[in-house]
C-alpha cells in the first residue's frame, strides 16, 4: 500500500491553502485520495498529489473549471504528460520534472507539516479556560 499524506502535509507540498485542497477533494474525486466514513481524515498518496498539483497549474495557466483539471490532469498523470482534446488542442508537461519537484517539496512539507491531534478534546472539570 502506497504511503499517504495528511492534508496540512499536502497543501504544504502543493503550496496551496488547505482548507482549498480539503473543499476539492470532498466534491471532486480525485485517484490516489484515501476517503473513508466521517470522521476520518482524508490521507492522500504521491499520485494524489501529482494529480492535484497539475489540476491546479493547469487552473491557473489555462483558467478552466476545476472538475475539467482534475480529468485533465488525470490524463496527463496516465499518458507521460500528454493530452489531446476532442478538439485536437494538445498539451504536453515534463512530467518527471514536475514529480522530482513535487517529492523535494513534500520531503520538506513532511518536517514542517503540523501532526493531526487524534481522539477527543480532553473535558474542563474546573470551570475555568485553559
Amino acid at each position: 500500500m502506497a504511503r499517504a499524506y495528511t492534508i496540512a502535509t499536502a497543501a504544504l507540498t502543493l503550496e496551496v491553502p488547505a482548507k482549498w485542497l480539503d473543499n476539492t477533494l470532498s466534491h471532486i474525486k480525485v485517484p490516489g485520495v484515501r476517503q473513508e466514513k466521517q470522521g476520518v481524515a482524508r490521507r492522500i498518496t504521491i499520485d494524489g498529489l501529482l494529480v492535484v498539483s497539475i489540476a491546479s497549474l493547469v487552473i491557473n495557466d489555462l483558467g478552466i473549471s476545476l472538475s475539467r483539471a482534475v480529468r485533465m490532469a488525470e490524463t496527463l498523470a496516465n499518458n507521460n504528460g500528454l493530452y489531446a482534446s476532442p478538439g485536437g488542442v494538445g498539451i504536453q508537461m515534463d512530467l518527471e520534472g514536475l514529480r522530482s519537484r513535487l517529492l523535494e517539496r513534500l520531503e520538506r512539507a513532511v518536517e514542517v507539516a503540523p501532526i493531526p491531534k487524534r481522539g477527543r478534546p480532553r473535558k474542563n472539570k474546573t470551570g475555568r479556560l485553559d
